[in-house]
């Protein structure tokens, strides 16, 4: 259980108190004036793990900096109304979802590995007669003769079992256990009914047409597409939700084969009528309009009979909006938090290990780190294990990627800026990332593509420990650590005038070389069954293994890319192998080139590779060369291919180059 302390009864201090209430393990409590003082007489603060501060009150912040445990947490009041918005969406979709399964007729109970009540819907409480909030109780002080723990025990099923309830009350249970997607136990559920009800069910239903009906009306609310086939793969039945993914109506698609509907990619429907399994997560395009989507099929099986099959479609435009908000917030919380340290750097190559080392001497400096290595080789998962190595690991982590920002706005981004100083800035000013990263560290990517002007700003915060906002005469002084990185030959642009020296000597005290790929085979197989490993738990996959002659192919291939082209390998190459391929093998790998003297691109034609994989191929290998020949400077290689700065992140993080 963790003991939460949230300062201040103010709405801010109120929404998060609603919201920890409601989760499991969670136990808070909120302070307010009054109580605020006893607490620090009699030390009190020390028994909690996280303390939210909703108050800002600077004396009351420095009270509770002085008087919390030191491995406690504390999250200040900027930090408390930046998450408060993702916050009230968490807390709609929480509602949401209790407000749906309280709709639920059957009462549902899931409780955890210790036994303890996680959820508990409005039926179950109905038909137990609870009144008390069971949520972290036991399940045997709630329901004495329950069998929850049994099965959870036994980790075995058991189907329309009937149990007697204290207020003599006869259910009609189904009890499982429950695993996650890593087949590691989690828990348990029971979903019942009242056994007289569902005998009055039973009567009232017994004509199948109703019963047919009945089901018609839920598919053709249901928000989700769904198709119905029957055994023979012959169309049965589609809701309004499909026809509005794929174009297509009940004329086009009842009574014609299962087929009907894709343009590329074979019938999921098909596989799973021949197979009698259930198929997650296959992708195809369906409809005249080609839409992509992501289907689940499973078979349809009554008395042991297969009578058809029946598939869930997600159109992909969706999940990918999912998908970017999910990252946004990602974002948020990565410029807050070091995520990575050092036992999350893979390798054990020589190579690797004198890294490492010189990295675990740098986080016990506060000497300013200089990264070098070319792009994809992990510089900013060294950044992160060196801060979170450090003294200030409990500070926060700032990333700024100094080729990703504008000139214009990366100064009074770094440094802030006072109330009018120029058109368009907030009220009140603004301030910039170095002042929000004080007392911690402020980690500048790409630093060898910063402009001359920005370089003699950064000189100065180097030399001075201190910074000046925009349209400000106040110096700030700062406590902060700088680690810095870039993939540019820095002493190549000395000789351009395109870097300062007196920078370089600045940041070139505490050097370290992060080796490319190719120059630490020997981590390729510990690397490639990690990602393997990785890409299973996001994608919902099963690959165990890699093929000999795949592991060799890939040791053969140059990686300009580095780690991150491998790791954007093997994602594509188990997202696109069929759902029951357990091995990754030579087929599965895109056309990789091993290295050559030549300078242009050559291809070998391989019947496997489609005419889309063959374009993108040589796009990547396009725009690497023209990266290369740029010294990896985004700027100058965007302005030569002739595309904006931002298609070209796009471009380098879609192929692994970057």
């Amino acid at each position: 259980m963790h003991e939460i302390l949230i300062n201040g009864t103010n709405k801010l201090g109120q929404d998060f108190a609603s919201f920890i209430d409601k989760l499991p393990n969670m136990h808070g409590v909120v302070l307010d004036e009054n109580t605020f003082d006893h607490y620090v007489a009699n030390e009190l603060f020390v028994h909690f793990d996280y303390i939210l501060d909703a108050v800002g009150d600077p004396e009351a912040l420095s009270i509770l900096r002085q008087h919390k445990r030191e491995d406690a947490m504390l999250i200040q009041k900027d930090t408390l109304m930046a998450f408060r918005p993702i916050l009230n969406e968490k807390k709609l979709h929480m509602m949401h979802i209790e407000l749906l399964l309280n709709h639920i007729q059957d009462g549902i109970i899931f409780i955890n590995i210790d036994n303890n009540i996680q959820m508990m819907n409005k039926a179950a409480k109905e038909m137990i007669g609870w009144k008390n909030n069971p949520i972290g109780a036991h399940i045997l002080d709630v329901i004495p003769n329950s069998k929850l723990p049994e099965v959870l025990h036994r980790q075995e099923i058991e189907l329309h079992k009937k149990l007697t309830l204290q207020n003599n009350r006869e259910i009609i249970t189904t009890r499982m256990p429950l695993r996650n997607s890593s087949n590691q136990l989690v828990g348990a559920f029971a979903v019942f009914k009242d056994a007289k009800q569902l005998k009055e069910i039973a009567e009232e239903n017994t004509d199948l047409k109703e019963i047919k009906s009945m089901l018609e009306a839920i598919i053709y609310s249901s928000d989700e597409a769904i198709s119905v086939v029957d055994e023979n793969g012959i169309g049965l039945m589609i809701n309004p939700a499909y026809t509005k993914i794929t174009g297509l109506t009940e004329k086009d698609v009842i009574g014609q084969p299962a087929s009907v509907d894709i343009s590329e990619g074979e019938s999921v429907h098909m596989k799973v009528l021949k197979n009698r399994r259930p198929i997650r997560g296959a992708k195809l395009f369906v409809g005249p309009n080609k839409k992509e989507v992501v289907v689940n099929v499973a078979p349809i099986i009554v008395q042991g009979k297969l009578k058809g099959s029946v598939a869930v479609i997600h159109d992909m435009s969706v999940i990918h909006e999912l998908t970017n908000e999910l990252n946004r917030v990602k974002q948020i919380i990565r410029s807050l938090e070091a995520t990575y340290t050092f036992e999350d750097i893979i390798g054990t190559s020589q190579e690797m290990k004198l890294s490492i080392e010189q990295a675990k001497i740098a986080a016990n400096t506060h000497a300013t780190v200089l990264l070098r290595g070319e792009s994809g080789t992990g510089k900013e998962l060294f950044a992160h294990a060196i801060h979170n190595a450090s003294d200030r690991r409990h500070r926060k982590f700032i990333r700024v990627n100094c080729a990703a920002i504008a000139e214009s706005v990366l100064e009074s981004e770094l440094f802030g800026y006072e109330d009018g100083a120029f058109t368009g800035a907030k009220r009140g000013g603004k301030k910039g990332l170095f002042e929000e990263a004080n007392y911690g560290t402020i980690f500048l990517d790409e630093i060898g593509d910063l402009s001359l002007h920005m370089q003699a700003k950064i000189l100065r915060v180097l030399q001075e420990k201190e910074i000046t906002k925009v349209g400000g005469t106040t110096a700030i002084p700062l406590d902060i650590r700088i680690i810095t990185a870039t993939n540019v030959n820095l002493e190549k642009a000395i000789t351009n005038k395109k870097f300062r020296e007196d920078l370089y000597y600045r940041l070139n005290r505490l050097p370290i070389f992060i080796p490319p790929l190719r120059d630490r085979i020997d981590d390729m197989h510990q690397l490639v069954h990690y990602m393997i490993e990785k890409v299973n738990q996001q994608y919902g996959r099963n690959v165990q293994s890699i093929s000999a002659v795949a592991m060799k192919k890939l040791k053969q291939y140059s990686w300009p890319g580095n780690v991150r082209e491998l790791e954007n390998v093997i994602s594509r190459a188990i997202i696109f192998m069929d759902i029951s391929e357990e091995e990754i093998l030579y087929t599965h790998l895109p056309m990789l080139e091993l290295e050559t003297d030549k300078q242009q691109t050559q291809f070998q034609v391989e019947d496997h590779i489609s005419l889309q994989a063959a374009t993108e191929q040589f796009e990547r290998e396009y725009i690497y060369n023209v990266y290369k020949n740029n010294d990896f400077h985004k700027t100058n290689t965007a302005k030569q291919l002739n595309i904006s700065v931002r298609n070209l992140y796009y471009k380098l993080e879609k192929y692994g180059i970057d």
